[in-house]
This record gives C-alpha cells, sequence and structure tokens, in this order.
C-alpha cells in the first residue's frame, strides 16, 4: 500500500501536546485514550505509514508516572462483542490488554464495569478479577444520561459510581473498543477527585475524527463506517464554532455530552479550560499526512471492507440491517462501490467461471492470485498454495500436496471425526506444507513465504469458516468474504 503518513513526525508532535497538557493541570490528570492503545489496525489502514503501537510508545516514555485504567461495557460483556480485528471477546481481551501492558512495565491498576445495571454476565466477570487479585469498579447507567446534566453532576449520578483508587498522577483510560464508556469514567472520577479536594484534570488523546480534515473526507467517513453498530455520526463541533468561528470535526457522543463536562469542571475550577469538545482533544494526526491521495484510496477500501463485515454479520445473524444501511449510505456519499477492491471483482469472476466457491488475492506489487473449490480442497487452501507457489517462483502446474497425503486426512475429518467437508482448510494445508518441507524443496520455498502474504487483500465469494478466517487473521491478511453461505444464495439484498 502506498505510504501517506509520517509516522516519526506523529510521535514527536503528539508526545509534545500531550505532556503540555498535562503541565496544564496540578494534582492528577485522566488522560482518556479513544480508539485502541496498541493494536491500532484501523489507524494504520486509513493512514498508512501509521503504526499499530504508536500510542504505546508514547505512553512508554510516560510509565513512571501512570497508571491504566481499563474500561468495558456490561453491555458488551453480556452480548459477548467481539473485536473484529482480533476475534475475541471484550472480557477476554481486557485481560490480555492487561497482560501486555504489565510485559512493556506499565501499570495496570483497575478495571472498570461500566454501564452496569445488575448483568449476571458483569458479575461473573468481576468475580472472575477478583480471583486473579484485579481491582474492579462498577460504573452505573444514568437516567436521562448525557442530557440531564443536574442528576449526573450530583451524588445520584457521579456519585453513585464506585471511586476508583489511583495512585500515580497521570491515569490513562483505555478499552478493548468504542462505546466503552471511557469518557464518562474519566467525568466520574472528577466529581469524587473533587469531593476529595483533588483538583483532577481532564484531555482526550484521540485519532479519528480527525479535527481538521473536512467533516465528509474518506478518512473521517471511514471512522463513521468503523462505528456503525454504535450509530456514532461525524459532526461540525458547534463550540468550537461558536468560540472561535473555525470549522472543526468531532463526533456525536463528545459534543452531547459537552455540557456536562462545562459543568464539572465549573464545579471544581470555577471555570472551565475548554472551550469546545475539541480543545479536549490532542490529535495531531491531521498534520502529519502527507499523501492526501493514499489516505484517501486507503480509506476507500476500508468503507468498503467494514461493509463486507456489516453484511456478513447480519448474515450470521450477529449484526443488523440498520449497520449495513448506514455503510451503504456511507459508501453513496463517497461514490465508491465494491467494485473498486480488485479482489472482489476477481474472485466473484472466478467463482462464475467455476460455478462454485473462489477467492482471490492481491500481492504486495498488485499480482492478483485466484483459486477455486476442488473436491480436495477447499478455496482458501488452494488460494494460499497458489499465492506462495507465485511468490516462490513454482509452476503453477506443481503440486505441492501430493493427493496420497490430503485422502487420508481427508478420510480421518469424514470416517473418524464426524465432518460434512472432506476438504482441506487452511489450517491443515499449512501443515501438510511444513510436514513435507523437510525433504521438498518447492515446499520449503513456498513455506517461506507466508510473511510476504501480510497486508494483502483477499476476497471471497462466500463467507468462509471460522478456521480459515482465523489463519487469515494471523497471517495478517485483510479478509472480506460475500455474504453468502456455501449452501446457499446471496443472503442480503
Amino acid at each position: 500500500m502506498k505510504k501517506g503518513f509520517d509516522n516519526d513526525k506523529y510521535l514527536k508532535i503528539q508526545s509534545e501536546h500531550i505532556k503540555e497538557r498535562i503541565s496544564k493541570f496540578g494534582d492528577k490528570l485522566y488522560l482518556e485514550f479513544g480508539g485502541k492503545l496498541f493494536d491500532d489496525y484501523h489507524a494504520s489502514r486509513v493512514l498508512p505509514g501509521f503504526e499499530p503501537d504508536s500510542k504505546l510508545k508514547m505512553l512508554m516514555q510516560l510509565a513512571d508516572v501512570a497508571e491504566i485504567v481499563i474500561v468495558i461495557s456490561a453491555v458488551d460483556i453480556e452480548k459477548n462483542k467481539v473485536r473484529g480485528d482480533l476475534g475475541i471477546t471484550y472480557d477476554k481481551d481486557v485481560l490480555r490488554l492487561r497482560d501486555e501492558f504489565q510485559k512493556r512495565g506499565l501499570m495496570v491498576g483497575s478495571v472498570c464495569i461500566t454501564h452496569y445495571t445488575g448483568q449476571e454476565s458483569a458479575k461473573a466477570f468481576r468475580a472472575r478479577l477478583k480471583k486473579m487479585n484485579i481491582k474492579a469498579y462498577y460504573h452505573y447507567t444514568i437516567p436521562g444520561y448525557p442530557s440531564n446534566v443536574a442528576l449526573i453532576d450530583s451524588d445520584d449520578g457521579y456519585g453513585k459510581n464506585d471511586y476508583i483508587e489511583t495512585t500515580r498522577p497521570l491515569v490513562v483510560v483505555t478499552a478493548p473498543g468504542p462505546g466503552s464508556g471511557k469518557m464518562a469514567t474519566c467525568l466520574s472520577q472528577l466529581y469524587h477527585e473533587n469531593k476529595r479536594g483533588i483538583k483532577a484534570g481532564y484531555a482526550k488523546f484521540e485519532t479519528f475524527p480527525i479535527w481538521n480534515l473536512p467533516l465528509k473526507h474518506p478518512v473521517n467517513i471511514a471512522y463513521e463506517a468503523a462505528t456503525a453498530d454504535l450509530n456514532d455520526v461525524n459532526m461540525i463541533d458547534p463550540w468550537h464554532l461558536e468560540a472561535y468561528g473555525k470549522t472543526t470535526v468531532n463526533y456525536n457522543r463528545d459534543i452531547e455530552i459537552y455540557p456536562v463536562l462545562d459543568a464539572i469542571f465549573k464545579g471544581i475550577y470555577g471555570e472551565n479550560p475548554y472551550k469546545s469538545p475539541t480543545d479536549m482533544g490532542v490529535n495531531m494526526a491531521g498534520l502529519c499526512i502527507y499523501d492526501d491521495d493514499a489516505c484517501r484510496e486507503a480509506s476507500f477500501q476500508e468503507i468498503i471492507r467494514r461493509y463486507y463485515t456489516a453484511t456478513n454479520r447480519f448474515a450470521d445473524g450477529s449484526g443488523t440491517e440498520e449497520e449495513v444501511n448506514k455503510i451503504k449510505l456511507l459508501m453513496q456519499q463517497t461514490n465508491i462501490t465494491t467494485d473498486m477492491r480488485k479482489v472482489t471483482v476477481a474472485a466473484k469472476e472466478r467463482a462464475s467461471r467455476a460455478e462454485g466457491p473462489a477467492s482471490a488475492i492481491e500481492l504486495e506489487d498488485g499480482t492478483i492470485i485466484t483459486a477455486e473449490t476442488s473436491p480436495l480442497l477447499g478455496t482458501s487452501a488452494a488460494l494460499l498454495l497458489n499465492a506462495t507457489k507465485h511468490l516462490a517462483g513454482i509452476d503453477h502446474k506443481v503440486k505441492l500436496i501430493p493427493a496420497e497425503m490430503i485422502e487420508p486426512i481427508q478420510k480421518m475429518k469424514v470416517n473418524y471425526l464426524a465432518g460434512n467437508n472432506p476438504r482441506l482448510h487452511t489450517d491443515e494445508v499449512l501443515v501438510a506444507l511444513a510436514m513435507l518441507s523437510r525433504d521438498d524443496e518447492n515446499c520449503r520455498k513456498a513455506m517461506e513465504q507466508l510473511p510476504k502474504l501480510k497486508g494483502c487483500q483477499v476476497h471471497a465469494s462466500v463467507m468462509l469458516s471460522e478456521v480459515d478466517r482465523k489463519i487469515f487473521k494471523k497471517l495478517g491478511v485483510d479478509l472480506t468474504c460475500e455474504p453468502v453461505s456455501k449452501k446457499q444464495k446471496s443472503l442480503i439484498g
């Protein structure tokens, strides 16, 4: 993918602005990290050149004064919400994040369970955390939130929440994903700290939407597509426009909560240091884009990927038609179609010729490789073999895995493991390839090409099995699928 973002410049100027913001407050600063603290693959896709661990690198410079609070919504626990990029539930990701932070020498003080209304799954998760000696706190839903400012900013609002005990001057509040309640957690803590005589501050480290890009810039629209399930909407910040006469972009939840923050700050300081939601943020990403066209194209591709994710979720019952329709509308606004994703066109054309499932991969140099289902291999397994053969310079006619080796595996799957599909999946093909690589030079060469697939694009004409999806994810491949099961026609109108 063509680069368009200067990551080194971003690290430098973003760090400078964070340190400047910390210096403005006295006893304690609650720093909300919008988006993912690391593994921010969305940012790396729409801002090619952005490194997924950029935020983490900056935080590690402040490790001696910082502690982390991980926030998770009880609603997300209850519905087993899954991180799309990693394929794990949010509650599991909380534990993964804690381990990853601690491995890097960062202190994780506690976990806050927000939107709590007595959910049994949330109780069970808190009990699990307690057994692991992890402090966990409840923050409750507040009637009329966020418009009922008088109730929110009272002992019956934020005052009902558990007070999160912290020990360091910089408290970083992060979460597995958006909509977890990070900002509300910070504001609740400001309320409780003030009652204890501590003058705490708040700032937001964020990436999207990018405030100094146009409202309908593809990078910002890609953010809306990524949060379509939350019904987030990018908006012109009316508070910033009124205060400064300048047009900036923010999103609905920050704009809606601003009156609450304004009331809390006035209660603590007598005045609010922020004249707008945009003022709250520390976001220099827009100043680090050096090739706007590259970022636009990358964002177009991300919107298409998000569309396929939404249609697949709707097809398997885990998503909603509203989510699909919202992304369709965003695609119309940006004048893009799924045909702009090259592998989509190639996979569908191969499927039409084969009259069965097919797939396509776009390699780093732009080469498109296709494959179809055969009696021995599923389409994604065949695609991996075809792609690695091409990269290794092996003639396409060469059979890396002989039929006599595949047939016993099929017999095991069907006769002994009660499987319905005898064809080999991607994981089974890779294991066979690894076994043969000891004695077969071509298999060894093909296997050595696997790292070159990272960042490549793949599309399948049918929804792939969970096994195949996970293998592509582990290889770092961006996968999309038509919302079609292997036995049905399209499940999306």
